[in-house]
């Protein structure tokens, strides 16, 4: 099977979240094997069973269950016989979902993301569950905003239970690191780049990076970086700002290494991405 590292922006088209129903027929082929470059995605199975294929081995599937799937999980999916899988699949940025958890003190000890595998959460009420993954997917056909999904979010953790989780204890995110993190989204910070994402941490720059790259799997850079190219997706997609502009307010030195950037990133140029993302719905 294929490795593919699929990127959040290249099929969102500015939108906040991708939502689609998927079903694999009973069959011999899988999924193609994949990860994500910069996207988590939570899956509520709808009906029928299947397996979450993994490099260390399969994982079962039924109706019912919800998924959390991070960046760095390689996996594919197959469905089952007689009637084969179908599920609601969510996928949002991963820096967007880790500002959530900051915020609300969700998921302490970040022992989701220390997890070896896919986290499965079998909900007490599964059809409440699976209906949030259906209101999720009928808002997002309405052209969604990112207060729906918060409302995704909201409306599905308090239904699935970590105190269910095999996990191992993963290395506890210090407080600062999550409120500088979360701080930084804001566009006055973004503009100070990495010497704004220290002065707000109030640590050494080894100790930041050190922590950084413990609690998010990233560098300083990497992380402002991916912060800002969110921010222009976003401008890009819902104004009509020059691009010119929304490189500087995003913090980029100029406009030329923000496209250079923003290419490298989307596949696109930042005028082609607008076009898209502006004028076509999701393929």
């Amino acid at each position: 099977m294929l490795r593919q590292a699929l990127r959040f922006e290249r099929w969102a088209l500015g939108r906040p979240y991708h939502a689609a129903r998927v079903h694999f027929a009973a069959r011999a082929r899988d999924s193609e094997l994949h990860t994500h470059a910069d996207f988590h995605e939570l899956m509520g199975v709808v009906s029928g069973r299947g397996e979450h294929l993994l490099p260390t081995g399969t994982l079962p599937l039924s109706a019912g269950d919800v998924v959390l799937v991070r960046p760095h999980d390689r996996h594919a999916i197959r469905g089952g016989a007689p009637y084969g899988l179908e599920f609601v699949n969510i996928a949002f940025p991963s820096s967007a979902w880790q500002g959530f958890l900051n915020l609300t003190r969700t998921n302490p000890g970040s022992t989701w993301d220390a997890a070896r595998r896919p986290i499965t959460f079998r909900p007490a009420d599964p059809t409440a569950a699976i209906e949030t993954f259906e209101t999720a997917l009928s808002r997002y056909q309405a052209e969604p905003t990112q207060y729906d999904l918060l409302r995704f979010w909201i409306d599905l953790l308090p239904l699935v239970s970590p105190d269910d989780l095999a996990t191992p204890a993963g290395r506890p995110t210090p407080t600062w690191l999550a409120e500088a993190c979360t701080a930084m989204r804001a566009e006055d910070n973004l503009r100070g780049g990495v010497p704004r994402l220290q002065q707000l941490a109030g640590v050494s720059p080894a100790h930041l990076s050190r922590s950084l790259r413990a609690a998010y799997g990233t560098t300083p850079t990497d992380y402002v970086t991916d912060l800002r190219l969110e921010h222009a997706a976003s401008l890009l997609a819902a104004t009509n700002l020059p691009v010119a502009t929304i490189a500087t307010r995003c913090g980029f030195s100029s406009q030329s290494y923000f496209t250079r950037r923003f290419t490298t990133a989307h596949h696109v140029s930042p005028r082609t991405f607008r076009h898209r993302a502006q004028r076509a719905f999701v393929p």
